[in-house]
């Protein structure tokens, strides 16, 4: 495959560099190789094209008009979210704010030698940052929308980069990639797939947005089989839900009879996604107060012997709530 010139190779260069500025100001991108692979990978690549207003309105790199094009590309290095594919309204697939990714691959801690499997392919950004400190033969991306692995494939390309791009249900993992060191999901989980630790080696770690927070799971390897536990970071997390036939719908937070400054706050609602039908919004109220207003990284999830539970401070602890299962 044939790789054009880029033409906006050299503004796109002092775009990157001042979104790296920022992202380091803002306390990410401490490890020099991170940020490295943030200096040279080009985002714009990536999306060609993304929407803005709600998806009312589309910035593209080809647009006739060089204001507009110039918007698209300060648009590609701000940090922010961006829409990269709507289907009747709905949001399916974007490439996320630069500086939760960077926290995130941070947080994923990974060395030379290791595998890693990416959930949700995306625009094929994340893949490439990856592929970029890891090698392309270390990195597998999986999605089930065969539209979003072709462009995320032709865009690895554009960029010099070719790992795996896989079609296929991402909750059921990708084994015959594996096994993994490594798993990072870029979109909601209402549960961790089973699939998941089963093709990672113990030891292993598995990073992913749940419950609008950020689950990092070690696995390990017991007498009754394989199981993952961990905590939540601190970090807010929002992306679009897992899709697939394995995977089960979405909690979402229920408000109910709560003053209003308490439903809506971050922290409150986190705890309400987290517990789902376990508790009525007055009960997660009263709990939530009397331990204090817990942060997000007080609470953690167990994946262990057929079962998964979500819990407050100790694992085997009185505050613990059952999750779906995959």
């Amino acid at each position: 495959m044939d790789v054009r010139p880029d033409p906006f190779a050299a503004a796109a260069a002092e775009e990157r560099r001042a979104m790296v500025r920022a992202i380091v100001a803002g306390g990410a991108l401490a490890d020099p190789a991170w940020r490295t692979a943030f200096e040279q990978v080009p985002r714009h690549l990536f999306v060609p094209y993304y929407f803005v207003d709600g998806g009312r309105e589309r910035l593209w790199c080809e647009d006739p008009d060089p204001v507009r094009r110039a918007r698209w590309l300060r648009g590609a290095y701000e940090d922010g979210p961006l829409a990269t594919r709507i289907r009747d309204g709905e949001l399916i697939s974007s490439s996320s704010q630069p500086s939760l990714m960077a926290r995130m691959l941070e947080e994923l801690d990974v060395g030379e030698g290791q595998r890693v499997l990416e959930v949700g392919a995306g625009s094929g950004y994340n893949a490439a940052l990856l592929a970029h400190r890891l090698g392309d033969d270390a990195v597998t991306t999986v999605d089930l929308d065969p539209e979003i692995t072709e462009s995320a494939r032709r865009h690895l390309a554009a960029a010099g980069h070719h790992p795996a791009v896989v079609t296929g249900d991402g909750a059921r993992g990708c084994p015959g990639h594996g096994p993994y060191d490594r798993i990072i999901a870029t979109c909601t989980l209402p549960c961790v797939p089973w699939a998941w630790p089963e093709q990672c080696v113990p030891g292993a770690r598995i990073l992913a947005p749940f419950a609008t927070g950020l689950i990092a799971l070690r696995v390990r390897e017991t007498a009754h089989g394989r199981c993952a536990e961990g905590r939540f970071l601190h970090t807010a997390a929002y992306f679009v839900p897992l899709r697939g036939a394995s995977a089960v719908p979405a909690r979402y937070p229920r408000i109910g009879r709560v003053p209003g400054h308490i439903g809506g706050n971050d922290l409150f609602r986190f705890l309400l996604a987290l517990t789902g039908d376990t508790l009525d919004p007055r009960e997660a109220l009263s709990l939530w107060e009397r331990e204090r207003r817990p942060g997000r990284e007080r609470f953690g999830i167990t994946v262990a012997h057929g079962r998964q539970w979500a819990w407050l401070d100790d694992p085997e602890g009185p505050y613990a709530w059952p999750l779906p299962t995959a």
